[in-house]
């Protein structure tokens, strides 16, 4: 048997729940030439069954046994076992892309780096997948045969399971896991301060788990012993720095200020009585490590909590920890606080008019009476509009005059380019005047913003813009589809090219590649027939958690112009269900052309309130229970409240009357007929026309979508 490439190890410790769809994920790989060496860390439970059974599956797994010493020293026993050209890492509650080990190892193979590491996405079930903040911090780009010394925010890079290795570089250093919590970090910064240079991709190559019950390590904030790890592993690598670059130790510095001492100041909250004092110790030990210039220019609510745990005065350190904002009357406040803050509530089209509802306020200054201006700023030119100004919940939680709404006309939105335009926000309260564009994008139609033509070939697209502002885009005689439809074999896509004798490619943003589909033309109008089956048969999804892969339309002239074809179809999805796998074709965030494949997931495509109930309706693709689900604080169980299921032509209901759920934040989900339950998705026309806010006595019901699953926050 040959030597393989790569070398995966998976330690896993009492996770008899997650580690079959782990090393599924790993099986699954499109790079096949990998040994897996599972270490059982002295695992309780039925762990060690699950990893037999695919090690009997799959001759590429292996298993090895050792007595409990923790997930680091696990980590250094698989290594031991470890034959390959290259090693990597999976934790065994976690999912790998399936394209995750090919795009790293072909960076490698290209240019000879010493480890490539990749982006990283968070899921768990009721909140779906989003972005790894830190991630995507440190991975926005590909970079090849780069360095943290000319890449800094590679300090972010703190975990080891998004990377591959080159194994003799990994023994050239002679790199081990402390046995403690928290052990990647001193890892992983000393392998970017090692490296000649490293490979960063910018697609995600690992899914890294939050559990509901938070009890992973990375969860388990204000636990003391998990607190005690994290206070020495941070000292381990600030030990690393201590004579690095100085661009290199103050981002380190400033990084565990911002994250770890934060989280560890925010445990004074929880502490109880007889631990108060070996905390206050933890956390002095990581504050008098950290340089004093970071220290000053941290916020000055962090400076009231150094100068409070320098002085021992723990009653104010629990009071910042539970409420932050009643800190403030401590706080000697200067004109640097007094800062613009906006938010877009809902983004929608009245009478043909764009209608944008939000708030402005300056935050710590009551904003009545104030002046708002806001004006549209096009081409470098600023046109007011008129404001609606109404009360709305201010940054106290009280109902203030911070709520507007604008509304921009056909006339106006015709002067906007295919450049984005930015709403210009102005605010004067007393001598006080703050000036910044719109931003603040809430769930929902902000975030899933539908666009609208306003003559024959002009169609406006509101959107994401620079640094996070809300922008609005004129497309002219875009790409579009104009209309679905759905015979037994095919979708069926009719639409019209900007270009002459153009072609379609369909193709896949997370792993690359496309294929051209035929089109019947008719001058610049176009039919396109998008076979069924194929999509069905395919059981290789991009996405290891969601098991769905996504598939985007993009149309090419013969000179080679490219434009992504935009949706302009309705506003409903068109879907076809068949032997348990569902293929939709919707919108994306920005407007375009999506087709998704995947496991049958219950989706919402309507919620409406009648009366007394709140009623959410989606199409009817098999047998399924609702219910409203509530997660009790840290823990994995829940409280269910049913909902009532009709069905109809139209597909399923869930009704539920809203006077049995109490305040509180819920989530739909579906429990199909063997006992599996899914968080409800939320179709992407179902998103851009929600919130959905409901007034009943004293509480606020407000449902919306978040990470793609539908929620109710009840206040």
């Amino acid at each position: 048997m040959s030597t393989p490439r790569l070398s995966v190890v998976v330690p896993f410790y009492n996770v008899g729940a997650y580690i079959g769809d782990c090393l599924d994920s790993i099986a699954r790989q499109t790079f096949t030439d990998f040994e897996a060496i599972l270490v059982d860390d002295g695992s309780p439970d039925d762990s060690a069954v699950i990893a037999k059974e695919m090690c009997a599956q799959d001759p590429r797994f292996r298993i090895v046994e050792q007595e409990n010493a923790g997930l680091g020293p696990a980590r250094n026993t698989g290594v031991e076992h470890a034959t390959g050209e290259y090693v990597t890492f999976v934790d065994s509650d976690d999912l790998v892309t399936r394209h995750g080990f090919g795009l790293l190892i072909r960076a490698l193979d290209r240019t000879g780096s010493d480890f490539a590491g990749g982006n990283a996405r968070r899921f768990n079930n009721s909140y779906g997948v989003r972005p790894s903040w830190l991630h995507a911090q440190a991975f926005t780009a590909d970079l090849l045969a780069t360095h943290i010394s000319e890449t800094p925010q590679l300090v972010l890079d703190r975990m080891v399971w998004n990377k591959v290795y080159r194994r003799s570089f990994w023994d050239e250093y002679g790199y081990r896991f402390p046995a403690i919590r928290y052990e990647d970090y001193p890892v992983t910064l000393k392998a970017h301060l090692d490296a000649v240079t490293v490979d960063t991709i910018a697609a995600p190559v690992y899914f890294w788990r939050e559990r509901e019950s938070g009890d992973s390590i990375t969860q388990q904030k204000f636990q003391l012993a998990n607190i005690r790890d994290r206070v020495v592993s941070a000292g381990l690598v600030l030990d690393q720095v201590e004579d690095a670059l100085p661009v290199i130790r103050h981002r380190v510095h400033a990084h565990f200020r911002q994250i770890d001492l934060h989280a560890i100041l925010s445990a004074f909250g929880t502490v109880p009585p007889e631990e108060e004092q070996h905390l206050v110790e933890l956390t002095t030990e990581l504050l008098d490590r950290l340089d004093e210039a970071v220290l000053v220019n941290s916020p000055r609510l962090a400076q009231l909590q150094f100068a409070a745990l320098r002085a021992g005065d723990l009653e104010l350190l629990h009071k910042v920890a539970l409420d932050p904002d009643a800190a403030q009357e401590h706080l000697q406040l200067t004109k640097s606080d007094f800062t613009l803050a906006t938010s877009v509530l809902e983004v929608t089209w009245i009478d043909g008019e764009l209608s944008v509802r939000g708030t402005a306020e300056i935050r710590h200054l009551q904003s009545k009476p104030s002046d708002l201006r806001i004006g549209l700023v096009i081409a470098g030119k600023n046109y007011r509009l008129p404001v609606r100004r109404y009360p709305a919940t201010d940054l106290r939680g009280e109902q203030s005059m911070v709520g507007f709404e604008v509304r921009v006309n056909r006339d106006l939105l015709a002067k906007c380019t295919a450049g984005p335009s930015h709403f210009d926000v102005r605010l004067r309260v007393g001598g006080i005047r703050r000036r910044d564009v719109l931003r603040g994008q809430k769930a929902g139609s902000p975030g899933w913003p539908p666009g609208a033509w306003i003559d024959e070939t002009n169609w406006i697209q509101p959107g994401p813009g620079t640094n996070g502002a809300l922008a609005v885009r004129r497309l002219s005689d875009p790409c579009r589809l104009t209309s679905v439809e759905q015979t037994p074999e095919a979708l069926v896509l009719h639409g019209r090219s900007a270009f002459d004798e153009p072609s379609l490619f369909v193709s896949r943003p997370l792993s690359g590649g496309e294929e051209q589909v035929p089109l019947e033309l008719d001058g610049r109008d176009f039919t396109a027939r998008v076979p069924i089956r194929p999509i069905l048969e395919e059981t290789n999804p991009d996405d290891p958690f969601s098991q769905r892969t996504t598939r985007a339309f993009r149309m090419r002239s013969p000179e080679g112009r490219e434009q992504v074809l935009l949706w302009t179809a309705g506003d409903r999805l068109v879907s076809h269900a068949e032997g348990g796998r569902v293929v939709m074709l919707t919108r994306s965030t920005g407007g375009y052309v999506n087709l998704h494949e995947s496991p049958i997931r219950m989706t919402a495509t309507a919620a409406v309130v009648a009366g007394t109930m709140l009623v959410v309706r989606g199409p009817d693709w098999g047998e399924a229970a609702f219910s409203w689900r509530r997660y009790l604080p840290g823990s994995d169980d829940h409280v269910d409240v049913e909902c009532r299921r009709t069905v109809s032509d139209d597909g399923w209901a869930a009704v539920v009357d809203m006077a049995a759920l109490e305040p509180a934040e819920w989530i739909l989900f579906a429990t199909a007929l063997d006992g599996t339950a899914h968080a409800v998705q939320c179709e992407p026309f179902l998103s851009s026309r929600l919130p959905l806010t409901i007034q009943r006595g004293a509480h606020t019901l407000a449902v919306r979508p978040l990470a793609g699953t539908l929620h109710l926050e009840i206040t």
